[in-house]
C-alpha cells in the first residue's frame, strides 16, 4: 500500500504538466494566433495566467494566452471593452463556431471540444483557452473589464515573479500545494466552483502561506484550508497593485456559499486525518481520493 507522504507526492505529480501538454498548449497558441492575425495587428502572444506560473490544476481549462496588440489597435482604448471584446469573439466564432466562443468579461474563451474522462485525463490535450486583448502601458498593460467599463491594468510578469518568490519561500512547495487546492475547487461534487476566480486561491496563498515548509502535506492543506475559510470575506488585492481586487468577483451570496463548501472541507479533512491516526490507511486514502478527485492515488 501507498504511503501518505508518497501519496502526496505522486498527487503532485499528477497535476504538474508534462512535455506532450505544454506542446499542446503552444500548438493552441499558435493556431489562435493565426486566426487573430487576420483581423488584428498582433504585435506578440504569449501563454501567461496560472499555465505560465505552473499553478494551473488539470484538466488544462481555461489557458490564458496574452495577445498584445499593434499601434494601429490602439484606438480601442478609447471605446468601451465590449468592442474589442466583441470583435475578438467574432474572429474566432468565424473560425470554430458561435457554440465554440464565449465572450467573456476580460477574454474570449474558446472550447476545443476535448473530451475529459472520469480519470480527469485528456490525453495530455488542453479543453479550453482563454484568449486576452492587452494593450502596452508603459511597462505594464491594460486588458478590457466589460464588468467596469474600463481598461484595466495588469501584469503578469508581476504575478510570476511574487508566486516563484512564494515558492521559495515555502521549501519550493508552493506551487505543488496550491495546484492541490485549485484541482479541489473545480471538484464536479461541487457544482460550480466555490471559490472564482481560481487566481484568487493563489493570491490568498501568497500571504497564508508563510513560515515555511512543515514538511506534511495533509497538516499544510489543513491550516490552508482553515485561512480560507476564516478570510475568504476579505478584499484581495491585485498582487501587481494595478487592476481590481482578485476578490471582486465574490459578491455575498458567494462568500456565504463558499463559507459553508469549505466548513465541509475542513471537516473532510479532519475525517481523512484523523482515519490514518487510526491506523485505518485504506479508508484514509479513500477519503483523500474523495475529497480531492481521481486524480488522487490510491496505490
Amino acid at each position: 500500500m501507498i504511503t501518505f507522504p508518497d501519496a502526496f507526492k505522486k498527487f503532485k505529480s499528477r497535476l504538474e504538466l508534462n512535455e506532450k501538454e505544454q506542446t499542446n498548449a503552444s500548438k493552441r497558441q499558435k493556431e489562435v494566433r493565426d486566426h487573430l492575425d487576420k483581423a488584428f495587428q498582433i504585435d506578440r502572444s504569449f501563454l501567461t495566467g496560472s499555465y505560465a506560473r505552473w499553478t494551473k490544476s488539470k484538466p488544462l481549462k481555461d489557458v490564458d494566452i496574452f495577445f498584445v496588440l499593434g499601434k494601429s489597435e490602439a484606438h480601442y482604448r478609447d471605446k468601451h471593452p465590449e468592442q474589442i471584446l466583441s470583435a475578438f469573439h467574432r474572429a474566432l466564432a468565424d473560425q470554430y463556431g458561435e457554440n465554440a466562443v464565449k465572450k467573456q468579461s476580460r477574454s474570449v474563451g474558446v472550447n476545443f471540444g476535448v473530451v475529459v474522462d472520469t480519470e480527469d485525463n485528456t490525453d495530455y490535450r488542453v479543453v479550453s483557452v482563454d484568449a486576452v486583448p492587452a494593450l502596452v502601458n508603459g511597462g505594464d498593460y491594460e486588458i478590457p473589464d466589460n464588468v467596469t467599463g474600463k481598461w484595466m491594468g495588469t501584469n503578469p510578469e508581476i504575478h510570476a515573479k511574487k508566486a516563484v518568490e512564494a515558492h521559495q519561500a515555502y521549501g519550493n512547495e508552493w506551487k505543488g500545494l496550491v495546484r492541490m487546492v485549485k484541482y479541489w475547487n473545480q471538484n464536479s461534487r461541487h457544482g460550480e466552483k466555490p471559490i472564482k476566480p481560481s487566481f484568487l486561491i493563489e493570491v490568498m496563498a501568497m500571504q497564508c502561506l508563510h513560515g515555511g515548509w512543515g514538511g506534511s502535506h495533509d497538516r499544510e492543506l489543513q491550516a490552508f484550508f482553515a485561512t480560507l475559510r476564516d478570510r475568504i470575506h476579505e478584499d484581495w488585492p491585485d498582487p501587481a497593485g494595478l487592476g481590481s481586487p482578485v476578490s471582486d468577483r465574490m459578491d455575498g451570496a458567494m462568500i456565504v456559499r463558499a463559507q459553508n463548501v469549505l466548513d465541509q472541507a475542513n471537516r473532510d479533512i479532519a475525517t481523512a486525518i484523523n482515519l490514518a491516526r487510526s491506523g485505518k490507511n485504506i479508508e484514509a486514502l479513500k477519503a483523500w481520493r474523495s475529497f480531492f478527485g481521481p486524480k488522487f492515488p490510491l496505490s
